[in-house]
């Protein structure tokens, strides 16, 4: 059964509302492997929420006695979909967890992998929040952003006023600035005015190679293009982070030094200078997408976080 993201979105109720799901939500969640329900111990939920004209997609999932709440941001490209260990990581943890697929990803609305500015992440972002109220997720809330993800927390903890449940702050690789991004800029520049998007190029940003296969020939969710509108927003907004005030708040950092997909090197003395001592580990064999990253490299910095999270 062939997943269609507009037919599915249209199919979900409100996510604050719980309600029987179509036959294609079912197909859709064991295709990804995410259909967690376990009778008396874990409970989840699939559903919309509006926001800034965008419908969004998310899912939510309970054990039995949740003591906090993980909130997930994926990344560029990615989707709820491609974060089955994380989810499964925070319902280990006795969390609750909650994800949504970010506007022009998975199965929320908008243009395939496009944004006409970073602040409706932020607005995205906020309305994960309100999810998380109207559900009655347990407090602390901890946030965990893989890349992009990773860029939205980092954007909101340096703009905005911590909610009150916000509890810890994990950024893994996250995005400051990509790789290589002088040229990249100068080549959007050039082209801006003659195309919209260019073909993706896609990358081995993971050491599992079962992982770099499924994205590259079996997620029908995936994109297939590079909107030159992203990288234009992008380059609007990496100087709001770099000239941003410096926070009192301490994320965790996990960077892999063999990431090729964000200048890691000059992102992570930013962070450093933005944050007052940012908790950093550096996993010198692991590629950028560390959500999916080889089981011996999850294990290693899963371990790191519970470590600061118990």
């Amino acid at each position: 059964m062939p997943i269609q993201p507009e037919q599915l979105r249209e199919q979900l109720h409100d996510l604050s509302e719980a309600g029987e799901l179509s036959a294609e939500a079912r197909h859709y969640q064991h295709y990804y492997g995410l259909d967690l329900t376990r009778p008396g111990e874990i409970h989840s939920r699939l559903g919309r929420f509006r926001v800034h004209g965008y419908d969004i997609v998310a899912q939510a999932w309970w054990p039995r006695e949740p003591h906090a709440t993980l909130l997930l941001l994926h990344g560029y490209y990615d989707h709820m979909g491609l974060y089955g260990h994380a989810v499964r990581w925070g319902l280990e943890m006795g969390f609750a967890v909650l994800a949504c697929d970010l506007p022009g990803h998975g199965l929320s609305s908008g243009p395939p992998a496009a944004i006409n500015e970073f602040d409706e992440y932020q607005a995205v972002l906020f309305g994960l929040f309100e999810q998380a109220r109207r559900l009655d997720l347990p407090r602390p809330w901890h946030l965990l952003g893989q890349s992009t993800g990773g860029a939205i927390v980092l954007d909101h903890l340096l703009h905005q006023p911590a909610p009150d449940e916000l509890g810890e702050t994990i950024l893994l690789a996250p995005l400051v600035r990509p790789r290589a991004w002088l040229r990249s800029r100068l080549s959007y520049e050039l082209l801006r005015p003659f195309v919209r998007e260019i073909r993706r190029t896609f990358t081995e940003n993971s050491g599992d190679a079962q992982f770099l296969d499924f994205v590259q020939s079996q997620d029908p969710l995936q994109a297939t293009t590079l909107p030159t509108s992203w990288v234009g927003a992008l380059a609007r907004w990496i100087p709001r982070i770099e000239g941003a005030e410096r926070s009192e708040r301490s994320p965790i950092i996990v960077q892999g030094e063999a990431d090729m997909t964000v200048d890691w090197q000059h992102n992570l003395p930013i962070l450093q200078a933005k944050f007052a001592e940012p908790q950093i580990l550096l996993l010198p064999e692991a590629r950028h997408h560390l959500v999916n990253e080889s089981e011996a490299l999850r294990r290693r910095y899963f371990h790191f976080l519970r470590e600061r999270l118990r």
